[in-house]
């Protein structure tokens, strides 16, 4: 995985709750990560959808309406 140069800033905006996460601080990575698996990542959900960890792109449309 590539290094990130702003990592640490990064870890004050994360709201993901997944704490094995390798990515976490990583938005770069997180975000391909999730994309290519076909999900939308964490952050772009509310607070009580993330803690779901259903990060399906139907389950974020659900939570938007």
């Amino acid at each position: 995985m590539p290094e990130c140069s702003e990592m640490e800033n990064n870890l004050d905006y994360c709201s993901c709750t997944y704490e094995p996460c390798p990515r976490k601080g990583n938005c770069c990575a997180c975000i391909q990560y999730h994309n290519n698996k076909g999900e939308v990542p964490g952050c772009l959900f509310d607070e009580k959808a993330e803690k779901t960890y259903n990060r399906s792109r139907k389950y974020f449309l659900q939570t938007q309406s």
